[in-house]
């Protein structure tokens, strides 16, 4: 499976995401969505799974979910927008990681791409950085990756101009 991923987004959905992601199955949205209408244009686009973030209002926060753990192809996957990084995660989230034992954890919020791996709970970090015009960012980041039997291939970060 091809998973396209963004964080950060912040009422603006810029239109290159329609090239960059043209080929994904899925697009993941790591919170802070900001108005509604990107995430439906997300998925009219292509299906979408989103989690909230801090700045979301009830409409953004009834139509996705503060943390989301699935699997896809036997990967199992956490998603939340304020998660921290190895070893410093949220206090909250430790006994999640250590309970549910994702493969891949996935969080937005600082609006840094950082992709490490955790070799204490082994697993992959991502934060995709942030995709939107508002914050600290000076260019925007986008992530690709497949899904294949577990591990996470073909890891891709686009970067473009503000």
């Amino acid at each position: 499976m091809k998973i396209g991923l963004l964080s950060d987004t912040h009422s603006f959905l810029d239109e290159r995401i329609y090239k960059h992601f043209k080929q994904v199955d899925e697009i993941w949205h790591a919170g802070d969505i900001g108005s509604i209408s990107v995430l439906d244009d997300l998925e009219k686009f292509k299906p979408t799974r989103a989690v909230y973030g801090n700045i979301d209002g009830q409409e953004i926060r009834i139509r996705t979910k503060k943390e989301w753990f699935f699997s896809v192809e036997g990967c199992q996957i956490l998603i939340t927008h304020i998660g921290g990084y190895p070893p410093k995660y949220k206090p909250d989230l430790i006994s999640k990681i250590k309970n549910y034992k994702p493969n891949l954890f996935i969080c937005g919020h600082s609006h840094i791409l950082k992709i490490m791996h955790d070799n204490t709970n082994k697993l992959l970090h991502i934060n995709p950085g942030a995709f939107g015009n508002y914050g600290i960012h000076q260019v925007k980041t986008l992530v690709r990756f497949d899904i294949h039997k577990t591990r996470v291939q073909n890891l891709e970060v686009i970067e473009l101009s503000r």
